[in-house]
């Protein structure tokens, strides 16, 4: 019978796929309603995007998130670290401003996908890419109908629901990407291309030129004969203005204080492991003791000679079960070191296993029950590659007959390892861990030979409480003292300890900032401060405490969303502005020197600079040998007839002069093939295009980092 159990191992790539396109259904109500101006407030409290003047709800959203994340543990994947979640909070985001953008533009257009198209996207001649891959038989390659038959049939009786619950945001997302798809269709079929395309096409495709020229750079005028008006900066400033869009950022400069271990702090360490000594060495449960004493737990793995670290590798092999090392210093820690075991075994095993591991359909005990079995099963003959191939739950040795191959101690898991190399070749024995129950035979053993067990108590030197509220209290000192952007930098000239460093272009969103450790409380604080002040944390605290550091920062640079102010840019402006006065000055230059010769050897040399040749260059050009981007450039001369010197054109980086050399032509031109290829090309484009215009249009203001 299939079950969910059986398309988790084959959902984990699939559902990495969907989520990015998922959008799950949910409508939150009337929650927030109610009209009045509390509700209202209330309401705008909690707005966490608006999108094409449409609110997003921050419960709204967090339903979304915690939906998403139960699917994404359904799949099989229990582990949620910190990039997991916000990975999952990202999908989240995308999927419901996706659905907030296509929702209008589906009901516009009237489209909706009808139940027996759902039907035949799962169940028909060609079902969908995501069923298919849920389905296909790993052995054969084969899609399995029956398979997925036999799931429909039998997911009510789930009774965790579970399984329901999963095909029903499957279906949810093969709903969608078709409807999408559908809008998509609607939008390819309606473009042509025509013939005056194609012609235009294939002659810049097709049309290439060599050529010579000359250039006359910007920098060879000095900027100091070049006078500029504040009137005239104005001006290039307002005609150019989307030269100047800008996303909001902010800069600062920060001093930091970091926590480290005082010298009491080590000593107050160093006493511990000496007073614990004693207890140490008189215990006879090892294990237990360093367990509940040490900073790291008891290592039950066996070490051969050289295994072992250097300090104390040779004094555990040369001395009897129970000697004591110690205490030493290593790695940041004082530790305290004890033979506790001395074995004698395999320097390595050959094994392999079948392994049954419990699930939500599958019990611990029913687990352990068909472990049994398949146990009794091996014990009377049934060939062990056949067994494992059709039961175990470890499909990468499953395909080699459960073989592992050899491997050394400590490769695999305590309880798996201990039946490995405590048993004997040739035995099948059972053993459980955190994957389940494995069904092991020793195929294999190598040479016996003397490993040791050692218990370590491990205690790191680490700041303490006092001194944490020590260098808080520096850190509070420095900021109440400081309380202008003058001081400050006064400070930390006059403070040899103090260094002054600089985060720049720090967008609302960003969560990381170099040389900082979870700096988020720190990011959401700068955008709520102002210009050359000293950022506040949510309580108007000026210390914020990052991991092992303590951080008082100022506001130095605010960048808001928009075309940037002109005094931000007013540098950029100036450059510009400059070299528009040395292109018209270069320009006039030239023009003259073009009036006595029309060779641009001799043009070039009557100004003292070279000919430079490049070749193969057509429309689609995105440079020029010795030039760099210069699309003036590449225009003027894919235009220009063979033999005709062009007149000064303005460049980005300079005045150029140029002439074709030759002109080479592809006359055995395809109109068919250029046309297909055209109207290839702008199918593709609105696979992306599209969506990317209604988002822009939609107009999306994100506030997430009011709550995040």
């Amino acid at each position: 019978m299939a079950t969910l159990q059986t398309i988790r191992d084959r959902a984990g790539l699939l559902i990495a796929i969907i989520i990015g396109l998922a959008i799950l259904a949910f409508v939150l109500g009337d929650f927030l309603g109610g009209g009045n101006s509390q509700a209202m407030g209330m309401k705008k409290k909690l707005e966490i995007a608006e999108v094409a003047n449409q609110s997003i709800s921050y419960l709204e959203y967090e339903k979304r998130i915690s939906d998403l994340t139960e699917i994404y543990k359904l799949s099989g994947n229990t582990s949620m670290d910190e990039q997991t979640s916000l990975s999952i909070r990202q999908q989240t985001w995308d999927q419901m401003i996706r659905e907030f953008v296509m929702s209008g533009e589906y009901k516009k257009l009237g489209l909706a996908v009808s139940s027996e198209e759902l039907f035949d996207l799962i169940q028909g001649d060609n079902p969908h890419q995501y069923v298919r891959q849920l389905f296909t038989d790993q052995q054969t390659g084969i899609f399995d109908r029956g398979a997925l038959i036999r799931f429909l049939k039998n997911m009510e009786s789930d009774p965790t629901g579970n399984q329901k619950k999963y095909w029903m945001f499957m279906e949810t997302q093969i709903d969608d990407e078709h409807m999408f798809n559908k809008y998509l269709t609607i939008i390819q079929k309606g473009l042509y291309v025509n013939s005056n395309q194609v012609s235009y096409s294939l002659s810049n495709s097709n049309k290439q030129v060599d050529f010579k020229y000359i250039v006359q750079r910007y920098s060879s005028i000095p900027d100091s004969v070049i006078s500029i008006k504040e009137d005239e900066l104005k001006n290039y400033y307002k005609e150019h203005q989307d030269n100047y869009e800008q996303t909001a950022s902010r800069n600062i400069e920060y001093v930091s204080f970091e926590v480290k271990p005082s010298e009491k702090d080590i000593e107050d360490t160093e006493d511990w492991i000496n007073d614990i000594k004693a207890e140490f060495e008189s215990t006879s449960v090892i294990p237990q003791f360093v367990n509940a004493n040490s900073d790291l737990p008891y290592d039950f793995k066996n070490y051969k000679q050289g295994e072992l670290p250097e300090v104390i590798n040779d004094f555990m092999f040369e001395n009897e079960e129970g000697a004591s090392f110690g205490p030493y210093f290593e790695n940041e820690s004082y530790k305290l070191a004890r033979l506790s075991e001395i074995n004698y075994l395999p320097d390595s095993v050959h094994a392999r296993h079948i392994l049954i591991s419990p699930s939500a359909e599958r019990s611990a005990e029913a687990a352990s029950q068909i472990a049994d079995s398949l146990k009794g099963l091996l014990e009377s003959g049934t060939d062990f590659a056949i067994l494992a191939l059709m039961n175990s739950d470890d499909q990468g040795s499953a395909q080699l007959g459960g073989d592992l191959g050899w491997f050394s101690e400590g490769s695999m898991v305590q309880p798996f390892n201990d039946a490995c190399f405590k048993g004997s070749g040739g035995e099948i024995v059972l053993a459980e861990s955190q994957f389940g129950w494995h069904i092991i035979e020793i195929l294999g053993q190598g040479p016996k030979v003397k490993k040791v067990q050692v218990g370590i108590i491990t205690r790191a030197i680490q700041a303490s409480t006092a001194t944490y509220e020590l260098v808080y209290s520096e850190a509070s000192r420095f900021a109440g003292m400081n309380d202008s952007h003058e001081k400050f930098i006064a400070s930390i000239d006059e403070d040899e300890g103090l260094t002054k460093r600089i985060a720049n272009d720090i967008k609302e969103d960003d969560r990381q900032i170099p040389g900082l450790e979870s700096p988020r409380e720190l990011i959401r604080a700068m955008y709520q401060s102002e210009l050359n002040n000293i950022i506040l944390d949510l309580n108007k605290q000026a210390v914020f405490e990052l991991e092992n550091v303590f951080v008082v920062a100022y506001l130095t640079d605010v960048k808001e969303k928009g075309v940037a102010p002109f005094d931000q840019v007013k540098t950029d402006v100036e450059f510009n502005v400059r070299n528009e006065k040395k292109a018209v000055e270069l320009i006039h230059a030239l023009e003259n020197s073009l009036a006595e010769t029309s060779n641009i050897e001799d043009l070039a040399e009557t100004l003292n600079t070279r000919v430079e040749e490049v070749s193969g260059i057509n429309f689609n050009s995105f440079s020029i040998p010795g030039a760099g981007i210069e699309p003036a450039l590449v225009g003027t001369v894919v235009g220009l007839s063979e033999n005709t010197i062009s007149q000064p054109v303005k460049g980005l980086n300079g005045v150029y002069i140029a002439v074709v050399t030759s002109i080479n032509e592809n006359t055995d031109l395809d109109e068919t093939f250029q046309k297909n290829s055209l109207i290839s090309n702008f199918s593709n484009r609105v696979n992306f295009e599209v969506y990317n215009a209604l988002l822009e249009n939609a107009n999306v203001v994100d506030k997430r980092s009011k709550f995040y």
